[in-house]
C-alpha cells in the first residue's frame, strides 16, 4: 500500500529572520521618478555622467514590458518599493568600528569568523551601502584593488565608466535597467596579471528594510594568467510586504586567467529574486560558477558565460531547493563564441511541499566556434507529491563542427532507498536527508569549508519537518 504523503509547513529560518531595528541615515520615497533617481545620485555624490546614465536607464525601464515568459511578475509593485535606503552606519576598515546592532546581524551570520579563518578580504553590504570592507596587506602590496564600486567611482572613474554596464545594458530587459537606474553598493575587484589571489574574497549583502530593494553591482576584472575565487553570500529577514533584489554581476576573465564564482543566496520568502550575472571569457581563460540558491518568493536567475576566445572554458555547477510558496526559475546560458571552446553546466533541483523547481538555459554555438565542446546535465529531485519540476533547456548549433550532449533526469526520492536506511536502524527523516545532502555534495565539495557547513545547514534548515 502506497504511504500517504504529508504536507508540513515550514520552519523558522533561526538566524535569517531576526529582524534588526531599522536605523536609517537617508531614505527616498517609494516608487520610481527622475526626482528619485537625481536624489539618489546626488545623496551619493556621483559624477554628472552617472546620473545621466541613471536617467537614461528609467526611461529604458519604463519602455519595456514586464517578462511574460517564466514566473508570474504581476503582484510585483516596484511603486511601492522603496529603492535607496542608506544605513546609519559609515564605511568602516575595522570590524570594532561598526555599530553594534549591524555587527551582530554578520556575526550571527558568521562573516566576521569566516574572514579569520578563510578569507582575503571582505565586504560587508547592509542595504543600500556597503558598511565594512577589508583586505590583506599581502594582496594590496601585489597590487590587487578589492573595494565597494561606489568607493571606486570616485577613485578609478576612467576604469568605472569603460566598463561599468557594458556586459549586461539596460536593453537586455527590464530589471536590469531598472538596476541601472536605481544601483547601490557592491563590489569592484582587480586582480593584475599573474596574481594568484589563494585565499577568498566575499561580499555579503544582507537587506533588513521593510519594502525595500537592493540593487548591488559587482565588477571583476581578473587580468592575463591571474586567479580568483569570489565567494557572494545574501540573505534577508522574512516581511509580510515585498522586497526585491535587482543586482547585477559583470566579471571580465583576461586570456589564460581563471575565476571561479561562488553564491549562496537564501532571500526570504517574500522576496523576488531578479539577478542577472554575466561574464566574458578571453582565449584560454575559464569561469567557474558555483551557485546555491535558497528562500526567495520568485527567483530568476540565469549566469551567462561567453566564450569570446579560441579554448576559453566554462563550468556551472548549481542547485537550487524550492519549498512552499516559492517558483525558483534558474539555470544558465553559455554562448560559444570562438572556436575549440568547452562548457559544462551540472545543475540539480529539489521541491517539496509544493515548490516548484524550473531549471531554464540556453547553449549557443555561433558559426565561427568550430570544434566546441559542450555538456550539460540537470536533474531534479522531488520529495512528494506536492511538488513540480520542469526543465526547458534550449541548444542553437550555427555549424555542425561540434561535440554536444545534454542529459536531463526527473524523479522522486526513491522509496527503496528510504527503506534500505531505515531497515538499519536509519530514522526517516535522516535517511531523506543523507539523501539530499549527497545530491547536492558535487555543489558543497566545490565550497570553502565554513560555506560547505553554512549550505548543509540550510538543506538541514529546509528539511525538518518533511515527511514522505
Amino acid at each position: 500500500m502506497e504511504r500517504k504523503k504529508s504536507y508540513i509547513e515550514d520552519v523558522e529560518r533561526g538566524i535569517y529572520d531576526i529582524v534588526d531595528q531599522e536605523k536609517h541615515a537617508y531614505i527616498v520615497d517609494k516608487g520610481l521618478t527622475e526626482e528619485i533617481i537625481t536624489e539618489i545620485s546626488q545623496v551619493k555624490n556621483e559624477p554628472q555622467w552617472m546620473l545621466d546614465f541613471r536617467l537614461k536607464c528609467l526611461k529604458i525601464y519604463k519602455s519595456m514590458p514586464v517578462p511574460m515568459w517564466s514566473a508570474d511578475l504581476s503582484e510585483l509593485d516596484i511603486e511601492n518599493i522603496v529603492h535607496y535606503v542608506k544605513p546609519d552606519a559609515k564605511q568602516s576598515h575595522t570590524w570594532d568600528d561598526v555599530p553594534d546592532y549591524i555587527k551582530n546581524t554578520f556575526e550571527r551570520l558568521g562573516i566576521p569568523q569566516a574572514e579569520r579563518e578563510s578569507l582575503a578580504g571582505v565586504g560587508a553590504q547592509y542595504d543600500s551601502e556597503v558598511i565594512y570592507h577589508s583586505m590583506s596587506e599581502h594582496l594590496a602590496r601585489q597590487g590587487v584593488i578589492y573595494m565597494d564600486i561606489d568607493k571606486a567611482l570616485i577613485e578609478y572613474e576612467d576604469i568605472i565608466k569603460e566598463y561599468f554596464m557594458t556586459l549586461i545594458t539596460p536593453h537586455d530587459h527590464k530589471f536590469a535597467a531598472l538596476h541601472g537606474a536605481v544601483w547601490s553598493g557592491g563590489s569592484y575587484v582587480y586582480v593584475p596579471e599573474g596574481v594568484q589571489v589563494d585565499l577568498p574574497l566575499q561580499s555579503y549583502f544582507r537587506l533588513n528594510a521593510k519594502g525595500a530593494g537592493q540593487f548591488e553591482h559587482t565588477l571583476i576584472i581578473v587580468e592575463k594568467g591571474a586567479s580568483l575565487h569570489f565567494i557572494e553570500g545574501c540573505s534577508a529577514p522574512k516581511y509580510s510586504v515585498q522586497n526585491l533584489h535587482a543586482g547585477a554581476v559583470e566579471l571580465f576573465i583576461r586570456e589564460g586567467a581563471k575565476l571561479r564564482y561562488s553564491t549562496i543566496e537564501n532571500w526570504s520568502r517574500n522576496m523576488y529574486n531578479l539577478n542577472t550575472k554575466r561574464a566574458l571569457v578571453d582565449a584560454h581563460g575559464t569561469i567557474e560558477w558555483i551557485s546555491g540558491s535558497f528562500g526567495s518568493k520568485v527567483s530568476m536567475l540565469y549566469p551567462m558565460s561567453i566564450l569570446q576566445g579560441a579554448h576559453a572554458k566554462s563550468e556551472f555547477t548549481g542547485v537550487t531547493f524550492a519549498s512552499t510558496g516559492q517558483y525558483l526559475d534558474t539555470g544558465m546560458k553559455v554562448i560559444h563564441a570562438a572556436p575549440y571552446t568547452n562548457s559544462t553546466v551540472h545543475a540539480k533541483s529539489i521541491s517539496k511541499n509544493g515548490g516548484y523547481a524550473y531549471y531554464r538555459s540556453l547553449l549557443r554555438v555561433l558559426e565561427s566556434a568550430h570544434n566546441c565542446k559542450s555538456t550539460v546535465n540537470c536533474e531534479s529531485l522531488m520529495l512528494d507529491n506536492f511538488s513540480k519540476s520542469d526543465t526547458l533547456p534550449i541548444i542553437e548549433l550555427f555549424n555542425d563542427q561540434v561535440d554536444i550532449g545534454h542529459e536531463a533526469k526527473i524523479g522522486r526520492i526513491s522509496d527503496d532507498a528510504i527503506f534500505y536506511m531505515m531497515s538499519r536502524g536509519i530514522s526517516e527523516e535522516e535517511a531523506k536527508a543523507m539523501v539530499v545532502r549527497g545530491f547536492v555534495e558535487p555543489i558543497s565539495k566545490e565550497l570553502p569549508l565554513e560555506y560547505a557547513v553554512e549550505l548543509n545547514n540550510l538543506i538541514t534548515m529546509e528539511l525538518e519537518g518533511t515527511i514522505g
